[in-house]
């Protein structure tokens, strides 16, 4: 899981998924860079995980929707502690690199 956490792709879905479902195409349109093969692998590796579920619609053509879990939602709690970490602790992380940089490391 914290392989999963660590990836870009699956942050940003979660996010996007906690504000509400989104079809197939909504989230491709809303995470700029992300390529329709990322987007694909990465969805069904978050379906697999168990925190995003994936609802097929009978229209013409088929339409899927995709939201997160309740094991999904529950990891939302700790990935904002993670942010809200990051943010407080940011001007440290950039003084530790300017001072690594500096040294020549």
């Amino acid at each position: 899981m914290l392989h999963r956490i660590g990836d870009k792709w699956s942050v940003l879905l979660l996010i996007l998924l906690a504000r509400a479902p989104h079809r197939y195409n909504e989230l491709h349109r809303s995470i700029d860079g992300i390529s329709q093969r990322m987007l694909t692998r990465t969805l069904r590796t978050l379906e697999s995980d168990g925190l995003v579920s994936r609802e097929v619609h009978a229209t013409v053509p088929p339409s899927v929707e995709y939201a997160l879990t309740s094991l999904g939602r529950s990891l939302l709690e700790p990935l904002s502690a993670l942010a809200n970490w990051a943010v407080q602790h940011e001007p440290e992380i950039q003084q530790a690199r300017a001072q690594h940089a500096r040294a020549g490391m």
